[in-house]
Formats: structure tokens, C-alpha cells, sequence
């Protein structure tokens, strides 16, 4: 089957299979949240990104194999409603960006900062510090070395947009600057996005719009 990133609540989760990484997405939650289960193909160590609700679902997708490592992309609560009753269940280490921490009611073992790399297994993901929707959002970067990358982008970019800045200008001018200059500017538009909430996106689909995106403010 091929992946499209439609999935629903309460339905099947969708599954792209790349030559080194698995990503499975599921949407839980009565928020529509995204998450996504990482696989490393060469050592079946899973990386879970977002515990976002409905712990026994997320916990199905994991499987016996359990998880390594749970990031949290922010600190808003439809994207940690289900952290606790996660890592109680696999001991999973927990990764949030440094500024988004003290927001999230579960320790955070690892606090990223831009740049810093996560592994799952073998591969590899890089944390984007991106400013404007929360203080600390991390997107994760995957430059898969067969193909194009992959961008987990939590709240900050979507088909369409940018993140809610609550009609902030000071916001809006941080976030879509940290998202032109750390995504768009550096990533090919091949790029795989995958969003916080709905279906997924491509660089090259969103590029054009950026000049509309800065002109509305939002």
C-alpha cells in the first residue's frame, strides 16, 4: 500500500516505509493529534514522537518491542496527554526542547537545543529549534541518505501555514522566520512534512505560499 498520511481517530494508522526508518502515524485524541513510532530498520529500536492521548492505543502501535526514547515537540497539552502512562509503561527516556520543558507535567530527561541529534538505532534525527507557536518547539529532521528528508514539525508548520501565534505579530514574525530559515532554507522541496494534527505535506507544495503566509500575518 502506499503511504498517503490520511489517517483518522479511531482508524487504521498509515505506515511509510523508508530503506533504514519505519514511520508509523496514528491520530488519537479528541484534538486530532498526530503521532509518530520510529523504527529503525537495522535494530528495531523504537523512538515514539508525541504521546499526545489515548496511552492504550499508542501502546498498541509499540508493540512488545516497546520504545527507547519519547520526544514531546511542545508543551501544549493535547501533545502530552498520554506521556506519563507512556514511559510508566516502557521506561522510555524523554526528550522536549529547553525553553518548552517546564511546561510539560512529565521529567524531561534530555532537554534539546537547536542542532542537537537524537538517535533511534542507527539513524539519526536533528532537533530544530523553532520560536513563535511555544517558546521551545522542536522539529525533527531526518535526512534520509537513500532519498529525500523527512520533518516531524510538531505545531509549527502545516499545510497552508504556520503554527497559531494567538494574532502576535512579535510571534508570527519569530516562528515564520525560524521556519524559512531552518526548514525551508536549508531542505529540498522533496521534503517530506509531517504535521502535529492532519494530513501531511511537502516543502515544494508549501514554498509558494510563503509570501501570502508573511503578508496575511498568520
Amino acid at each position: 500500500m502506499t503511504y498517503s498520511g490520511q489517517v483518522t481517530v479511531g482508524g487504521p494508522a498509515d505506515v511509510h516505509e523508508l530503506k533504514d526508518l519505519m514511520i508509523t502515524k496514528i491520530a488519537v485524541g479528541p484534538m486530532d493529534n498526530n503521532a509518530y513510532l520510529l523504527r529503525c530498520r537495522a535494530t528495531d529500536e523504537q523512538l515514539l514522537i508525541d504521546a499526545a492521548n489515548d496511552a492504550d492505543t499508542l501502546l498498541g502501535t509499540i508493540g512488545d518491542d516497546g520504545i527507547a526514547s519519547v520526544v514531546t515537540t511542545h508543551q501544549h497539552g493535547d501533545h502530552w496527554q498520554a506521556l506519563a502512562a507512556v514511559v510508566e509503561a516502557t521506561g522510555a527516556r524523554t526528550y522536549a526542547g529547553r525553553e518548552d520543558a517546564d511546561g510539560i507535567p512529565v521529567p524531561t530527561d534530555v532537554l534539546l537545543d537547536d542542532g542537537d541529534v537524537i538517535r533511534v538505532g542507527r539513524v539519526e534525527l536533528t532537533a530544530r529549534h523553532l520560536v513563535g507557536h511555544t517558546p521551545g518547539s522542536i522539529a525533527l529532521v531526518y535526512d534520509d541518505p537513500h532519498g529525500h528528508p523527512h520533518v516531524f514539525t510538531g505545531d509549527c508548520l502545516f499545510p497552508g501555514g504556520v503554527g497559531n501565534t494567538r494574532k502576535d505579530p512579535e510571534a508570527f514574525a519569530r516562528l515564520i522566520h525560524d521556519v524559512e530559515t531552518k526548514i525551508f532554507d536549508v531542505l529540498p522541496d522533496e521534503t517530506w512534512v509531517y504535521p502535529g494534527h492532519g494530513d501531511d505535506t511537502t516543502l515544494g507544495a508549501e514554498r509558494p505560499h510563503l509570501p501570502e503566509w508573511r503578508a496575511r500575518g498568520w
